[in-house]
């Protein structure tokens, strides 16, 4: 198995990880969710570990991508890559485990503060890889302004 082959494999394997890591922390508290004051756009619960997966493949793929690259940048953007998975990685234990609307929307301010950076250090060192990190970059304002109403609201 060639390094290319073993990255397209690696980083997708370790997002996709560190996600189900996070769910199976929180798992228990999902049903919490249900419970809470939302808004009217607020999608069913079992979107969420959909979404999410893709998501998740598509940084992977993405840090793959950076990881081939030659560019000078490339260890910066590895370095963000890791940092707002580990981010992330607390965000569903703030919110659900925790209950704290307020601070898991603070925190989620801050992941979204990473992922753009790891955007920009992407598109620096590949911009497909950029690209790819869009959705997420959407996703992630979608739910703060999610996190923020039913921080509000509860």
């Amino acid at each position: 198995m060639t390094q290319k082959t073993r990255s397209f494999i690696f980083f997708p394997v370790v997002a996709l990880l560190t996600g189900a890591a996070a769910g199976f922390l929180s798992n228990g508290h999902f049903s919490t969710y249900a419970a809470l004051q939302k808004p009217f756009f607020a999608p069913p619960a079992f979107l969420f570990p959909l979404v999410w997966s893709v998501l998740y493949i598509l940084m992977g793929v993405g840090a793959a991508r950076v990881s081939q690259s030659f560019h000078p940048e490339r260890e910066n953007a590895l370095l963000l890559f890791s940092a707002q998975l580990i981010i992330g990685f607390f965000w569903p234990i703030v919110f659900f485990v925790l209950q704290t609307y307020a601070f898991a929307f603070i925190w989620l301010c801050l992941l979204f503060i990473l992922f753009a950076a790891m955007t920009v250090e992407f598109g620096k060192a590949d911009r497909p890889a950029a690209w790819m990190q869009l959705p997420c970059l959407l996703w992630l304002l979608f739910a703060g302004v999610l996190n923020l109403l039913i921080a509000m609201a509860n």
